[in-house]
């Protein structure tokens, strides 16, 4: 994943500064307010990313139907608890295009050798920005 350059960093600082003034101002000195709105607006940013905890579930039903309860790895039966939605790109959210179910052990070696190609791919100069 692409990292932000000086120059996105810094916006991304002064919107935050920004919202922090925001927050202040709305409420007025009350603390739980304060840490209750800061939760509020985190939780929504998660949201925007990677969906609500209700849009995971449905699309973890979906993918078990559309895999025939299958890991789309190893084709070994998925648990009933436990089966991981993974994303193929992870910028692209999660979405039955850019989503697989995946075994515990199948999600564990599939985010170790991703985890190897981002670490090789940041010692060997990254990903340039356009």
């Amino acid at each position: 994943m692409p990292k932000l350059c000086e120059e996105d960093r810094a916006r991304a600082v002064l919107i935050l500064d920004k919202l922090r003034l925001d927050l202040h101002e709305a409420c007025a000195g009350n603390e739980e307010i304060l840490f209750s709105m800061k939760r509020y607006i985190a939780k929504r940013l998660e949201f925007d990313e990677r969906g609500t905890p209700t849009q995971r579930r449905k699309l973890k039903e979906q993918k078990m139907k559309t895999q025939n309860g299958l890991c789309a790895v190893c084709n070994s039966r998925l648990p009933d608890h436990g089966a991981e939605l993974d994303r193929f790109h992870a910028l692209r959210g999660y979405t039955i295009e850019n989503t697989q179910l995946l075994c515990p052990t199948c999600h564990r070696s599939t985010q170790q050798a991703r985890d190897a190609l981002s670490i090789h791919t940041q010692l060997s100069g990254g990903i340039q920005r356009p």
